[in-house]
């Protein structure tokens, strides 16, 4: 059960108008000489900052001071060119000056998963607009929410709500930020980073509880409900419909509703297309324990439309035999290459057999995605706001020949063949943005039995992505607040090897980003990102401060009240 939020009355605070507040935490508006931070409720948004009945003009500066050490070393890379006709560049997104070193990325922050409760409402809004002006006052360019297809299209076919997501972006509107907003087709709950429970629609269960072969199933039979399987994406089984019938349907609705929106509020709609909105099999699901980092997952390739095709791809093949079932030796989820027959060093992933199962199967995930990205970029044209298509960073066994992991999840990559240049040339075709995860993430935090290399599949991305002329954008993988992990994120923003982002998304929002020394990194890691990721001096990190300077208003009273949320 979720703590009540505390009153607001108990935090009031009397402060002098026009007086600068020098800041060690973000939560901390009180007498400069208190260095105790503020507990906050235990709530949906946790701690939020809560400017009450003062009003910041847009002239309010934020000043901040701060260092980032940044070691990743880049290497260059060659870079070739692929050509892209005339009416495929639909959002223009050739190499953007934003992603060349030394210029300006922008920084959003991603709202909480929970962001719009089950009823369709904005959950807990007078925290959610207090949140926004800090984060504005931060200097971020916008947030990003998830537009949970479980919560908008629940109560029937083609019945959307959209309310909830009305009331936040006149909010984000009002405080001047940008809004991202994803088109969640899967399942929120049984991942990383989950803090909430959103099935998918209940008349799309009611569909699948009739036919179980709906969803994605492993080799031992186990259905996997956070995605309708890409099996059946051109077979009418929902109610008349296709998958991709119904996730287009549900983008035009959206386009219609805030039509005013796009292009000016709502500036990159990112399509979801797979679990966690990411283009991939839901190859090493957390829920019950199925899946432990850094277990090499399974294939999901064993419902009846899924083993249909790898029939038909077999007997196109003239090889039969090799449609009737997915690998036998490719092992459990939480095993190592070493112990599987497919995946070890020389291993069935490199035969004639095995190249033709990973080619189908990466292949129909791109043929998946490419669908998708179709639908959207039909239905966005002329909004001018931009597609984006998520990709994971699967960075385990990263360092082995077979890169085990990324091999189930859909992307064949390994020693000897390149498994993003295909996608980000998929997303090119459509003048979609390739956004990246674990941008955040060293070789040397990593554990060594893991064969870990976030750097290098980083910049393998980088690479993929200047060949293919398509636009990066990164997040990170898991929530950090420390300055090591920002550091980093600087450093993989330049272009010094491959393609540099055209922005960066942080997760996420909640209460621990804007206690004490995570506030403070936030800001100094906004600066730096909007400098281009300049080096700030050692020097210049020592007892740095956050200073909010208060315009007087010509009519302000002589106290002004500051409460914490």
């Amino acid at each position: 059960m979720k703590a009540k939020p505390a009153s607001i009355d108990s935090h009031i605070i009397s402060i002098p108008p026009n007086m600068a507040l020098t800041l060690r935490s973000s939560t901390s508006f009180v007498n400069p000489k208190e260095t105790k931070t503020f507990k906050s409720p235990d709530d949906f948004l946790g701690t939020a900052v809560c400017f009450s009945r003062i009003k910041l003009k847009p002239s309010c500066r934020l000043r901040a001071k701060a260092s980032m050490s940044m070691s990743m070393s880049m290497r260059q890379v060659l870079h070739g060119k692929v050509s892209t006709s005339t009416d495929e560049k639909l959002h223009g997104l050739t190499i953007p000056h934003a992603a060349e070193s030394g210029s300006k990325v922008p920084v959003y922050v991603m709202l909480p998963l929970d962001t719009v409760a089950h009823g369709g409402n904005l959950n807990k809004p007078k925290a959610m607009n207090a949140s926004l002006m800090a984060l504005k006052s931060a200097g971020v360019e916008g947030v990003m929410v998830d537009a949970w297809w479980g919560l908008v299209e629940k109560d029937g076919p083609l019945k959307y709500n959209w309310e909830g997501y009305a009331e936040l972006v006149r909010m984000v509107e009002k405080h001047g930020l940008k809004l991202q907003v994803v088109m969640s087709f899967h399942q929120c709950g049984g991942n990383v980073g989950d803090s909430c429970s959103i099935p998918l629609p209940p008349w799309v269960l009611e569909e699948i509880s009739k036919d179980p072969d709906l969803v994605y199933t492993d080799r031992s039979g186990r259905r996997n409900p956070e995605y309708v399987s890409l099996g059946c994406d051109s077979i009418p089984v929902l109610r008349g419909r296709t998958p991709i019938q119904a996730y287009t349907d549900y983008m035009k609705s959206f386009r219609e509703r805030f039509g005013n929106y796009l292009g000016r509020v709502i500036v990159e709609i990112q399509v979801g297309m797979g679990p966690c909105g990411e283009l991939r099999y839901p190859s090493y699901p957390e829920s019950n324990g199925t899946w432990k980092f850094p277990g090499i997952g399974e294939f999901q390739c064993y419902d009846k439309y899924m083993r249909a095709s790898l029939e038909a791809a077999a007997a196109a093949m003239g090889k039969k035999e090799w449609g009737t079932s997915g690998p036998h030796d490719s092992g459990h989820y939480k095993q190592f290459p070493d112990e599987t027959g497919f995946f070890r060093k020389d291993g069935t992933w490199n035969t004639e057999y095995g190249q033709f199962f990973l080619e189908w199967y990466s292949g129909k995930l791109l043929d998946h995605g490419d669908k998708l990205l179709s639908a959207a970029k039909g239905t966005f044209h002329g909004t001018g706001a931009k597609l984006s298509g998520k990709v994971a960073g699967i960075h385990w066994h990263y360092n082995t020949r077979s890169h085990a992991a990324e091999l189930t999840a859909g992307y064949y990559n390994t020693r000897h063949h390149d498994g993003y240049l295909p996608i980000a040339r998929m997303l090119s075709k459509h003048g979609v943005v390739f956004n990246f995860t674990c941008m955040e993430m060293r070789d040397g935090d990593q554990p060594q039995h893991a064969n870990c290399s976030p750097e290098g599949l980083v910049r393998q991305v980088k690479t993929a992505t200047k060949t293919a002329r398509v636009e990066l954008a990164g997040e990170n993988a898991l929530e950090r607040y420390d300055g090591g992990a920002y550091a980093q994120v600087l450093a993989t923003s330049r272009s010094d090897s491959g393609n540099g982002l055209s922005a960066f998304t942080y997760l996420r929002m909640n209460k621990r980003l804007f206690e004490g020394d995570n506030w403070r990194h936030l800001v100094e890691f906004v600066k730096n990102m909007s400098e281009g990721g300049r080096k700030i001096p050692d020097s210049d990190s020592r007892g740095s401060n956050l200073y909010i300077g208060f315009i007087r208003e010509k009519n302000a009273e002589k106290s002004k009240e500051v409460a914490l949320a």
